[in-house]
């Protein structure tokens, strides 16, 4: 006897619509069960910013170079796509902040700008002694008042100060999410500091017996100690290729949008760009929270909390050179800059260091990064305009004397989406009406819980487990 087949359609093709696509696939083969699963994307491509140039020898990524390996979800996914020997480290080397137009080594045992050792943090030229004197409050002060969310500049600053804030946490945590972090929330962000504070009374003290122990003398050293991050030597965008790769034929539907979402009884009704209409037992939306106001039009107030969501522009600046154009080397592998540093730069990379495998022998390859709240508008510069302006600002510590071989600038204009404070109820209250209004409807992806590629992994996978519990009730 034949059995209906149940369909699920998801609305984006990036890293989070990829994943689920690739499990629930998974699942309906080992387990035989009668599921069709549809991936719809408006743009000719998957992967969303995962992109890759390469050129000339040299692997270039547009959007995120990597993600961190102790998240497992993206490492596990990869090898199970075919990747596994693919995968590298990044190369550890010294981080630097610039702050007063000078680069200050990143003080050793920092773990996101808060202190875990003394030592360095006493030495370093990154502060003044009152500022020093001020974090070292931290000991003294007693944890914040319970509350449900407050923004992370907010939190911070009682804790350590303005002075380490600005000079140190703020340019590492708001290069994470392109962000302000005096309106960032604490809580959709980075909560294992709250908790860390409320459970040691101090952000310092709770951050030493929490933070991973180092080496002892005894064990051995290898001869180039391995960095937190992996990659893929291929590029991020063949993982992507490589995803798709694994997905049944004709279940990628591409430069298509899914325009408007209609209940009709116990299914979903989707009306698609090209004119066709789909009928789904469950939807799940992968795509921005702007896209998911324009499908659900006529049930807006369900994401009244995501209409004023903003979203930040950011461009990244690749720049490729002969080594000898580099008169004045740094030995490290990247900074970020304060925002009391005159630079439009947030960051640079120094890719051949951080990821030798990513340029030729001989060569070398900066990556920087611009765009910020306040400063969206360099987005918008030209090619030549970005090129000259993040030469300038790198002539600045470094000595380039030639021209770059080549550049590849990549715009991603309102890309990054700003978790302001209250974000995490805002999620909550839109699944919640999603449960009641709209049963089988799902969100999932960079605007709801986390940004990087395991945060959108792992939201690709537990949509997967909501989706299969739905369809079995």
């Amino acid at each position: 006897m034949a059995v209906d087949k149940k369909k699920v359609v998801i609305a984006g093709g990036g890293i989070t619509g990829l994943t689920a696509a690739y499990y629930l696939q998974k699942y309906a083969r080992e387990h035989q069960l009668p599921l069709e699963v549809k991936l719809v994307e408006a743009s000719s491509r998957v992967g969303g910013k995962m992109q890759t140039v390469t050129k000339d020898g040299f692997t270039i990524e547009r959007g995120p170079d990597s993600f961190l390996e102790r998240k497992q979800s993206a490492a596990r996914l990869a090898r199970e796509v075919g990747l596994g020997d693919k995968l590298v480290n990044n190369s550890a080397g010294k981080s630097y902040v610039l702050v007063r137009e000078q680069l200050h080594p990143m003080p050793g045992g920092s773990v996101m700008g808060i202190p875990t050792e003394i030592g360095p943090f006493v030495t370093t030229g990154l502060f003044s002694w009152p500022g020093k004197v001020r974090a070292a409050a931290d000991f003294f002060l007693p944890p914040s008042e319970a509350q449900a969310d407050q923004p992370l500049g907010t939190f911070f600053r009682r804790r350590l100060g303005d002075e380490v804030v600005e000079n140190l946490v703020e340019p590492l945590l708001s290069g994470i999410y392109a962000g302000d972090i005096d309106q960032m929330s604490l809580m959709a962000t980075f909560p294992q500091f709250y908790q860390v504070e409320q459970k040691y009374g101090s952000l310092v003290r709770g951050m030493r017996k929490t933070a991973p122990k180092a080496k002892k003398p005894s064990e051995p050293v290898s001869a180039k100690k391995k960095g937190i991050f992996l990659t893929v030597s291929t590029g991020l965008e063949s993982f992507a290729d490589a995803i798709e790769a694994q997905l049944e034929p004709g279940s990628v539907l591409k430069s298509t949008r899914v325009d408007k979402v209609m209940k009709e009884g116990g299914s979903y009704s989707l009306r698609l760009s090209n004119g066709e209409q789909w009928n789904a037992d469950c939807v799940l939306v992968t795509a921005p929270h702007e896209a998911a106001l324009h499908m659900f039009s006529e049930y807006e107030s369900l994401f009244d909390g995501f209409k004023n969501m903003p979203s930040t522009s950011v461009a990244t600046v690749s720049l490729a050179f002969p080594a000898e154009a580099i008169k004045q080397d740094i030995d490290g592998t990247g900074f970020v800059v304060s925002r009391n540093s005159d630079h439009r730069i947030t960051a640079c990379t120094w890719t051949h260091k951080k990821w030798p495998h990513s340029t030729p022998e001989g060569k070398v390859l900066l990556r920087c990064y611009v765009g910020r709240p306040g400063d969206e508008g360099i987005v918008e510069q030209t090619d030549a305009d970005l090129v000259k302006i993040v030469l300038e600002d790198l002539n600045k510590t470094m000595n380039i004397m030639a021209e770059p071989e080549f550049s590849v600038i990549s715009r991603w204009k309102e890309a990054m989406p700003q978790y302001l404070v209250g974000h995490k109820q805002r999620v909550e209250e839109l699944n919640s009406g999603l449960r009641t209004q709209l049963p089988g409807v799902y969100v999932a992806g960079s605007s709801y819980e986390g940004l990087g590629i395991p945060d959108c992994i792992d939201q690709g996978e537990n949509a997967v487990q909501q989706v299969l519990d739905f369809l079995k009730r």
